[in-house]
């Protein structure tokens, strides 16, 4: 007797072997657990998922849409991306009953998939968020603080919990902080952040590794103009009034002849020396760099209780010293002597 195999009887054959597809390939990842991808494949789909390798044209087509100092905030279309991964898996389907098995596999490979995009960055100490994941949105931002401090920092908060001027420990994994799944600079001047959901405020904030210096443009002078705050030399205190930039309590900055941006260093400490009080005439070196001292700037977007645009915060560069210039030249003194007796 022949048995009659007609196309509904394989496609129904062809079905049936897919459905336990799962259990016959499952992979055993010892990094985190059983899945039926393969880890380095699951990864990879991962990855596209989170943009990478997708050519910088389609994300931006346009220069214009990203001008010179700008920022676009967006959200990634999950079917976009969703096409993005079948057009890569569809590369192996060869016949029908490659496709036929892929359709049925395909629910799990996008499952474990939403949770690979989670783990891809993990910082260290961080939990693995084992849950699936959501909307993901994100900015691109183009600015020179992209590639004047390449460690941005860039924090995402659910709610407004956080003083936009406060220091903050709360780790992604806390609940009111969203947790970035991407963060890469895509050029010397661009820069990619990809978030885990919706996030109501964003941080951005220049790095607080070590002492830093600096100087400020005056919103209200001449464009290549920069000028330095005046502190009180005993205190530490700026000099006001807070925000405005007045002859009185700041000193524009001298440049060298011939070489823009590079500045006059003993010119600027003789202008500081005459307008920093209790300065005495001059500056020692201590009280030139308690001078030009700058706390990191943070840019906070998204804050309902910022009326006024473009905010800052200069009361984050409020600097009190605690140790009297006697104690610290006779500390300095003594160390120097068990050095060099």
């Amino acid at each position: 007797m022949k048995a009659l195999i007609n196309a509904e009887v394989a496609i129904q054959a062809a079905v049936s072997a897919a459905q336990s597809y799962a259990d016959i390939v499952t992979d055993r990842d010892p990094d985190d657990g059983e899945h039926v991808v393969p880890g380095e494949l699951r990864r990879f789909l991962a990855r596209l998922r989170l943009l990478h390798g997708v050519p910088f044209s389609y994300l931006v087509p346009d220069a214009k849409l990203l001008p010179i100092e700008s920022i676009r905030f967006f959200y990634i279309d999950r079917a976009w991306t969703d096409a993005l991964v079948q057009g890569a898996l569809s590369v192996g389907t060869i016949s029908s009953a490659d496709r036929t098995q892929l359709e049925a596999v395909y629910p799990h490979i996008r499952a474990e998939v939403d949770e690979a995009e989670r783990s891809i960055r993990q910082p260290k100490g961080e939990e693995l968020l084992k849950a699936g994941s959501g909307t993901i949105t994100g900015f691109i931002l183009r600015s020179r603080a992209v590639s004047g401090w390449p460690n941005l920092h860039v924090r995402a908060y659910s709610r407004d919990v956080v003083a936009d001027d406060a220091l903050t420990t709360a780790a992604e994994s806390d609940p009111s902080r969203m947790k970035v799944l991407r963060m890469e600079r895509l050029a010397p001047a661009v820069l990619l952040v990809l978030f885990d959901g919706v996030p109501a405020v964003v941080h951005i904030e220049e790095p607080r590794q070590g002492i830093q210096f600096g100087v400020r443009i005056d919103p209200d002078g001449p464009p290549n103009e920069r000028r330095v705050k005046v502190r009180d030399c005993n205190t530490g205190n700026p000099v006001p009034p807070e925000k405005a930039f007045t002859p009185t309590n700041s000193v524009p900055v001298p440049f060298r002849p011939n070489a823009p941006g590079v500045l006059n260093m003993a010119a600027l400490r003789t202008r500081l020396a005459t307008k920093a009080p209790n300065s005495g005439g001059t500056l020692e070196p201590n009280e030139y760099a308690l001078q030009m001292l700058r706390f990191p700037f943070r840019q906070v977007f998204g804050d309902p209780d910022n009326q006024t645009e473009s905010e800052r915060f200069y009361a984050l560069d409020e600097f009190k010293a605690k140790v009297a210039l006697t104690t610290w030249k006779s500390t300095v003194a003594t160390s120097l002597a068990k050095v060099n007796p």
